[in-house]
């Protein structure tokens, strides 16, 4: 093994992510220029394997599957209904539309388990509304992208099922579960800017109009409310597995906007079947590329490298994971969570085992800290998809940013001063946490 080799590895990723390379095709060409310097360039015939190897997982099935359930209820008008019901909760009120966009992009997250599909799909219905009630499309924009940034904690998280497959040992289910109150703190806590703001500022003051019939609303929405329900309701008696709970999201997603809503045409499902085709097509690409990164970091030894530097840094906990929280925030910013999973779990992990740190813990503090980058700038992905909806530069949303982003900091550092905010309910529903 050539001396340098795992550093050289660590450096040409950052380089070619840096050139703006895609992220997939930059893991992969770092794990190929580590292969070439470290060892033997027959060894590149290890090269197809390990990116099957990285795909070749039962698990990984459920990513396309909650990917196209998602898509379906999107198309099915299930999120029209949700903002009706959320509207006949919280009322003609000032403020009552920003109350209304946190609470649908929460629900809207149990059957995504996507940030910027969350965002596009609520975006898409309320903006227009908000901005008629007197909203600043900025501020519309801004709270929709942070609201929607939950989605990545709520189940069916599509980065959380990446981290079980990264992270052996770590029940899916538990991590699913213990996923749930952080996002409903930080959807809490994020409603205090909203409404402090919109009061402040004096905007929504048309917002006023008449409260929809709560049982009503409730009827026709209750078909989707139940999409979270049964997929917590199957991981935790046991009746199917979080592969087969995929598959009956999506078998429940076509029944709901097929029979029951009756506004899923044949077009409508080829359209969704193809663009959720395209979107897994990408998703497990990424993640066959890292199958290369992933085996000539772990073979050259760059992410022990990489770990024995933190490590170096300091000896006190703390102050570790506050630099590796920092890290993530800062990753995430740029990039989207499932890459930002497949970059950082290797490297991160032994620093995790070094101090003990709960794996199941760890992998919703990272959620959190990357749900923090989806809204906030230069990249903001959440953040550009609703501002592009909303017909606003990025720029618009940059000073009601701020406060959500204190906010969304404010629900991690509880989660991270107190770990059973996230393990008590994995804990009482008795699935394994480690």
């Amino acid at each position: 093994m050539h001396p340098g080799a795992d550093l050289a590895l660590l450096l040409a990723m950052l380089v070619l992510l840096v050139i703006g390379t895609p992220i997939g095709v930059a893991l992969g060409l770092a794990g190929v220029i580590g292969i070439l310097i470290g060892l033997n360039p027959a060894m590149l015939g290890t090269v197809g394997t390990n990116s099957y190897n990285a795909i070749a997982k039962y698990p990984l099935i459920a990513i396309p599957l909650f990917i196209l359930t998602g898509t379906l209820f999107e198309r099915s008008g299930v999120a029209a209904r949700l903002v009706r019901f959320a509207r006949a909760l919280v009322g003609p009120r000032r403020g009552g539309m920003a109350l209304v966009a946190i609470l649908v992009c929460l629900i809207l997250g149990g059957m995504s388990g996507s940030g910027p599909a969350d965002a596009a799909a609520v975006a898409t219905i309320l903006i227009p509304s908000m901005v008629r009630a007197g909203y600043p499309a900025g501020f519309s924009a801004g709270l929709i992208a942070a609201s929607a940034s939950t989605a990545i904690l709520i189940p069916p998280s599509v980065a959380l099922i990446v981290y079980t497959i990264l992270v052996p040992g770590v029940d899916l289910r538990a991590l699913f579960a213990a996923g749930l109150v952080p996002g409903l703190l930080a959807a809490a806590i994020l409603a205090i800017p909203a409404i402090w703001l919109t009061r402040r500022a004096g905007f929504g003051a048309e917002d006023l109009a008449p409260r929809p019939p709560l049982l009503q609303s409730f009827l026709d929405a209750a078909p989707g409310l139940m999409a979270p329900v049964i997929i917590l309701g199957g991981l935790r008696s046991g009746l199917f597995t979080p592969t087969e709970t995929a598959a009956v999201a999506v078998a429940y997603s076509l029944l709901v906007g097929g029979l029951l809503y009756r506004s899923l045409s044949w077009g409508t499902i080829y359209r969704a079947l193809a663009d959720s085709a395209q979107t897994s097509a990408v998703v497990m690409i990424i993640i066959a590329l890292a199958g290369i990164f992933a085996w000539a970091g772990s073979t050259l030894g760059a992410f022990n490298l990489a770990a024995g530097a933190l490590l170096s840094l300091s000896s006190e906990p703390w102050v570790v994971l506050g630099l590796v929280l920092v890290f993530l925030l800062l990753a995430g910013m740029v990039l989207d969570g499932i890459s930002i999973y497949l970059i950082a779990v290797p490297l991160l992990i032994p620093v995790a085992r070094a101090f003990d740190w709960g794996l199941t813990w760890f992998g919703i503090l990272m959620a959190m800290t990357i749900a923090v980058g989806q809204f906030t700038p230069p990249v903001a992905v959440n953040l550009m998809v609703t501002s592009r909806i909303a017909g606003v530069p990025l720029e618009a949303s940059f000073r009601w940013v701020v406060w959500f982003f204190v906010a969304m900091v404010v629900a991690l550092a509880l989660v991270a001063a107190f770990p059973g905010l996230a393990l008590w309910l994995p804990r009482l529903l008795d699935f394994r946490v480690i």
